[in-house]
């Protein structure tokens, strides 16, 4: 079965950039984690749209950054849907003093890690969210600027 990573938006003007290296930052993130890849589709939208998902999926009247919805329960290969709002992402990245693309990076890895298996619930998970995120992150800072051979 071949990998399908999909960037839509959704009531946002965004142009998702570096898609080649991004798709092939989260299959190699999944094979590193021992898994495989299906087809994930990354959704940027704004906050009204997550907002509703929020409260139609999980009867929560709060704000976030993410909803991911995994879609793999009858393969062997990770498939999901991952909203983003963009909306969010942009407000963090000013609160966190972070650019808007590593921001979004962050939360498009926090979503690949969640239909991966991991939670964040307790104050122990989401230390070790963190820590995958931080590691991965870094790892996508390799793959967009490898080292000059001498």
């Amino acid at each position: 079965m071949k990998c399908e990573i999909n960037f839509f938006t959704e009531n946002i003007p965004y142009v998702v950039r570096n898609k080649g290296v991004l798709r092939n930052w989260i299959s190699k993130t999944i094979e590193q984690e021992g898994k495989t890849a299906g087809d994930i589709n990354f959704i940027l939208c704004d906050d009204a749209l997550l907002s509703e998902l929020n409260y139609k999926y999980l009867k929560h009247k709060t704000l976030t950054d993410i909803l991911t919805f995994s879609l793999d329960e009858e393969s062997d290969s990770l498939c999901g849907d991952i909203f983003i709002s963009l909306q969010r992402v942009k407000e963090n990245a000013a609160i966190f003093r972070e650019g808007i693309s590593k921001e979004l990076h962050r939360v498009m890895i926090h979503g690949v890690l969640h239909l991966i298996g991991y939670n964040d619930a307790t104050k122990q998970e989401k230390s070790e969210m963190r820590e995958r995120e931080n590691f991965y992150l870094n790892f996508l800072s390799l793959m967009e600027h490898p080292a000059k051979s001498v």
